[in-house]
Order: structure tokens, then C-alpha cells, then sequence
């Protein structure tokens, strides 16, 4: 894998294995009565999130300090952005002081990009606007390997608002990249422009989807990232048409699995009943997430596989 992780393009199906194999070893660390490593002992990681997150900047912080590297943890709130600093000055300001590498979320599509180039450490995409999340793509691949094994041929349905999803984008990659069937599927108003070219089949069908699929995993509606008029008639005709709705949840093979990002809207992308069924994968997908981020962070600061 290159040092900076910006896009699941730049790892293809080979790097995607490498993390999957450090996964599985530093999943073995976390359970561990002490689960700590010295790997990367006097590395000072920083969490850049310009935006906000839950699972993904606390997952980071564990995989880091679990890895035995310091971290420091940059908000946009409270910093000299307030004064009018620039993103530029920022993140060049946080290297002068010695950091190793920078994991960033930001709300500007390509930002992690640019800082790439502004800085001379290795740059974690930990999401970026609407264009991608690779490491949310890798937990989810890790998650469906721990199930399946072999991801070829696998029919993934992904459902919702693909167009402002950068887990869709990311994870379509991803799953392709592993051999998957991809179906990305939702209102006409919520699928992306130019989706014809990602390597996925787009249909507006859910329930014809859902007799097909192996895997159904449920977006929400990235209402922040929704600037136009409203893209569908209601939330209540949105659940009819497209949520894992508890009948719809009812008629699934035992064995497809159920996955979800997080946040999860109940009730409205998905059901309860859903979401608590045997083979919904929500909660694994959230403990993988940090074996996956220590691999991540373990390559990009000159690790050997």
C-alpha cells in the first residue's frame, strides 16, 4: 500500500489483502488481556476531523494508542481556523510540530487530497465530503470475509442515498475490487450522475433487488451533504419504496447478511427488526473497525506486512 490512503483505488485488490491479513493479526492483539503493541512507539499520530464522527475518529484514537503511538485529536472548533488560518497553514503547522501522520475528515470532497500535497507525512482519508471512506470500505470487507471468506461472486445490494454516500462510493470499489456483484439501488433522485460507470449494476427496484442479494447493506440520508429541493415525496413514502422495512426483513434467506455504517435511522432506512436480526452484522462491522485502522495506520508509517 502507498503511505497516504486516499482512495480504495489506490490499494486494488492486492493492498485490500494485505490489510485484511494485518486485520485478522492485530484482531488478535485486541483481544488480548493487555492490547497493546510497540509498533509504532514515538510515532505522534493527529485526528484532523473538520467534521464530525463518532465511530470513526474513536476507532482511530484506539488503533493508534493500541499501536503505542501518540495521538492528539484537532477539531475545527476552537482552533486558529476560527481566525482565519488556513486549512494549508493548518495541517503544515501540525507537521512542524513533529507529527508523523494525519487522519483527516473533512466536509470538502478531495480535502485529504490536498493536504496530501501540502505535507510531506502520510495522509488517512477518514472521509471527505461525498466522494469516499476507504477505510470504512475495508471494515466492511474484513466483516464480510469473516462470514463468507472468499467475496467472488457475492451479490452486495446497496440501498439508499448512493449519490452523497462516500461509503457507497468506497465500498463499491471495494467489493467489486474483491470479486463481488455489486447492485446499488434507490430513488432516481438519490442515485449518482454518471453512476453508469462505476463497476456496479443501479437499479430503482429494491424488492426485485432484495430476491437477489447476498448482502443488503442500508445508507442513510445524508441530509447535510443534501443541498437542493427535497429529493423525495416523504420520509413515509422513502420507507415504503426503499427501507429494509420489518416485512421486507421477514421474507430474507436466513444467511444474507444485514450491514449498515452507522448512524442507523430506525424506522426509517432500517427497521428494528431488521437490525437486530442474527445475521446483521452493525456491531461487528464497528469492533473491526479498529483492528483495520491499526493496519492501515501500521503500513502508512512504514510497516512491513
Amino acid at each position: 500500500m502507498t503511505r497516504s490512503l486516499l482512495s480504495i483505488d489506490d490499494l486494488g485488490r492486492e493492498g485490500i489483502e494485505t490489510v485484511l491479513a494485518l486485520t485478522r493479526e492485530f484482531r488478535d492483539v485486541s483481544s488480548r488481556p493487555i492490547p497493546k503493541v510497540p509498533a509504532l512507539r514515538g510515532k505522534t499520530i493527529a485526528n484532523c476531523f473538520f467534521e464530525d464522527s463518532t465511530r470513526t475518529r474513536i476507532s482511530f484514537e484506539i488503533a493508534a494508542k493500541r499501536l503505542s503511538a501518540d495521538t492528539i485529536t484537532f477539531t475545527q472548533k476552537g482552533s486558529s481556523l476560527s481566525k482565519g488560518e488556513s486549512l494549508r497553514d493548518t495541517v503544515r503547522t501540525l507537521c512542524a510540530m513533529g507529527v508523523n501522520a494525519l487522519v483527516c475528515r473533512h466536509e470538502a470532497s478531495g480535502a485529504p487530497a490536498r493536504i496530501a500535497q501540502w505535507v510531506d507525512v502520510p495522509v488517512i482519508n477518514a472521509g471527505d465530503g461525498a466522494h469516499e471512506h476507504p477505510t470504512q470500505a475495508l471494515l466492511d470487507v474484513a466483516t464480510v470475509a469473516d462470514h463468507r471468506g472468499d467475496l467472488g461472486g457475492l451479490r452486495t445490494l446497496i440501498v439508499g442515498d448512493i449519490a452523497h454516500s462516500r461509503v457507497a462510493r468506497s465500498n463499491v470499489l471495494a467489493f467489486s475490487a474483491m470479486g463481488a456483484q455489486v447492485t446499488v439501488c434507490g430513488p432516481a433522485t438519490l442515485l449518482p450522475p454518471g453512476g453508469e460507470s462505476w463497476p456496479a449494476e443501479v437499479t430503482t427496484d429494491l424488492d426485485a433487488a432484495l430476491e437477489k442479494a447476498d448482502i443488503i447493506y442500508l445508507l442513510r440520508m445524508q441530509k447535510e451533504r443534501i443541498e437542493a429541493d427535497p429529493v423525495f415525496g416523504s420520509i413515509k413514502e422513502y420507507v415504503q419504496m426503499y427501507g429494509l422495512t420489518a416485512e421486507r426483513a421477514a421474507r430474507l434467506d436466513p444467511d444474507v447478511l444485514v450491514m449498515h455504517p452507522g448512524p442507523m435511522n430506525r424506522g426509517i432506512e432500517i427497521a428494528s427488526e431488521a437490525a437486530d436480526l442474527p445475521a446483521s452484522l452493525v456491531e461487528e462491522q464497528v469492533a473491526n473497525g479498529v483492528a483495520v485502522r491499526m493496519a492501515v495506520l501500521y503500513l502508512a508509517l512504514g510497516g512491513t506486512p
